[in-house]
């Protein structure tokens, strides 16, 4: 591809570097950006250098935040008895998305993967079990393993579960089964299995 100013490319060159944007697309906003008025494009440059450089992770549960406590922990309308132990941030806006839980949340930032080289001394494991030795965890009665339900998922939820079982406490994991709105049929073996093995009474 060929450019009228190095400028441009440049500018391409960078936008392009982003996850899921080829050079067609990161084109067509950096042309996008040329349009705009300065200020505006200003502005957008200001923000996300103020995010790259002023964000933090929570001191209490890894979550990204603003100041030393992310706002879920910072609020006292949340539950303070349960945790829910996730993978990333990208997990605890899924589950907030859902607007159905309203406990505490415990961001690992990974999971165990040997092939990957990332044992559980990487993860944030450490922490969550201080959070159950203080004063707080005085009020935890159920730590709630949202993973993936993939090997490695399963992988860290069982070492989890191992670490957790000293303390009393409930720990459960999210329900697998068939999606509202698929058919049976095109579910697969593991899948279907679980869902029967999880089955709930009709109501």
């Amino acid at each position: 591809m060929d450019f009228p100013s190095k400028l441009i490319e440049d500018a391409v060159n960078e936008v392009s570097k982003l996850p899921g944007i080829g050079k067609k697309t990161a084109l067509r906003l950096v042309l996008h950006l040329l349009k705009r008025d300065e200020e505006q494009t200003q502005a957008l440059a200001d923000t996300l250098v103020a995010m790259r450089k002023k964000t933090q992770y929570c001191r209490k549960c890894h979550n990204l935040a603003d100041g030393e406590l992310c706002t879920i922990c910072a609020s006292h309308r949340r539950d303070q008895a349960v945790i829910c132990v996730v993978e990333d941030t990208r997990d605890v806006l899924a589950i907030e998305n859902t607007a159905q839980f309203k406990g505490l949340y415990h961001v690992l930032g990974g999971i165990i993967s040997p092939v990957e080289g990332i044992g559980p001394s990487d993860l944030h494991i450490d922490s969550l079990l201080e959070r159950l030795q203080g004063p707080e965890g005085q009020e935890v009665r159920e730590v709630i393993l949202a993973l993936s339900p993939t090997m490695e998922g399963d992988t860290t939820a069982f070492y989890l579960q191992k670490k957790l079982k000293p303390y009393k406490i409930r720990i459960s994991t999210i329900a697998r089964g068939v999606p509202i709105g698929g058919d049976l049929e095109y579910a697969d073996e593991i899948t279907l299995g679980r869902s029967i093995l999880s089955r709930i009474a009709y109501e």
